[in-house]
């Protein structure tokens, strides 16, 4: 963990680093996609299918997850069978039942999670819900993760007392495997990622015991269910996590100026647990995602001091090298990547917060 002095000089290079890093890979705006039928006022994660080069939304203001072609930019349909947008009393959504939320591709297969605790199975081909998998709790089933070599899903419920994980065997049966609780974690559970290094799902958990400035990351073997080893880092309060290159994640930090926290991104090493980068001048970060093509990290900082901004820092020098401010409440939140040109997605609000009700697609120049 970076003690006062290291903190300093890793956030004095930052700055420097996003003053004169080369612009050769700026991102750039290139196309929207319109989201047909109701205004786009509440969503959550996207995801993209490399192979079959579509994107899927988890879109709570119609009731399903929304289907893009992002070859020719276009919407193609609409899964449907989703909880959708619940509203409380005061009439704004309450995440913590709506849904649909996280989204993932396994093969030919989409999960998603709901807001009545559910996962549900889609067949990806005939976009028909085929299973629905309940994860015992009383709120959505969020943020998730795969582990390929054991075919192993890993989704959290973040909104429970304690939170919570399930992992579910992707085999025919979807057996669930273990139901791993969050004892210390008092302020939810958030982005897992799986580590190939390790074999190990890689779990954000933004407050340890009740401590505003203590958060971690939880380490999980995905076999047994069993918490290896918590991780954990200062004045972040981590919601997204990416793996990167070299066994380096990056910490989607919500953290922007409250509680003596500043605005920060942290980017830790898997094989050391420690920070490697403080990066100052971006944070109020929810989702992250990285590009092996692009050898970048894309923070969704949606509660950025200033308003919302994509960030961009170079994977290799763990330098920011760009923001890019965007419109639309709590946008950019989700973020995804198309691995085969490069390309970023980023869902828009809704036009009446400043937004697009689109998908903003954006390209290296």
């Amino acid at each position: 963990m970076l003690n006062a002095r290291q903190f300093f000089v890793a956030t004095s290079l930052a700055v420097l680093g996003c003053a004169t890093a080369a612009s050769a890979a700026d991102l750039k705006q290139i196309a929207t996609i319109p989201v047909p039928g109701e205004p786009l006022i509440s969503y959550d994660i996207s995801s993209v299918d490399q192979k079959a080069q579509k994107l899927y939304l988890a879109d709570r203001s119609n009731k399903g997850v929304d289907v893009y072609d992002i070859q020719n930019n276009k919407f193609i349909g609409r899964i449907e069978g989703f909880v959708g947008a619940v509203l409380k009393p005061d009439g704004k959504v309450n995440s913590n039942k709506s849904g649909p939320d996280g989204v993932i591709v396994i093969g030919d297969e989409i999960w998603a999670g709901d807001g009545d605790s559910t996962i549900k199975v889609i067949d990806a081909k005939t976009m028909k819900i085929t299973d629905t998998i309940s994860t015992g709790g009383n709120t959505r089933l969020d943020e998730m993760s795969y582990d390929p070599k054991d075919q192993i899903f890993i989704g959290v419920n973040n909104a429970e007392e304690p939170p919570f994980a399930t992992l579910v065997s992707t085999k025919p049966g979807h057996k669930i495997i273990a139901k791993v609780p969050f004892t210390d974690a008092t302020d939810g559970a958030e982005q897992p990622d799986y580590n190939e290094a390790d074999g190990m799902f890689y779990v954000s958990i933004p407050e340890l015991n009740k401590d505003p400035k203590k958060g971690g990351v939880a380490v999980i073997e995905p076999t047994t269910g069993k918490i290896v080893k918590m991780l954990t880092v200062d004045n972040c309060h981590p919601n997204g996590l990416a793996f990167g290159p070299d066994q380096n994640f990056i910490l989607g930090c919500s953290v922007r100026g409250k509680d003596g926290m500043p605005a920060i991104i942290v980017i830790m090493s898997a094989k050391t647990g420690q920070a490697v980068a403080v990066i100052p001048e971006i944070g109020g970060a929810d989702m992250v995602a990285y590009s092996k093509k692009n050898n970048q990290y894309y923070v969704g900082g949606g509660n950025n001091p200033g308003g919302g901004t994509l960030g961009v820092i170079d994977a290799a020098t763990n330098k920011l090298v760009q923001k890019i401010a965007m419109k639309g409440a709590s946008t950019p939140h989700s973020v995804a990547v198309n691995e085969s040109n490069g390309q970023v997605l980023v869902p828009g609000g809704h036009s009446a917060d400043g937004g697009c009700s689109c998908i903003q697609v954006l390209a290296p120049q």
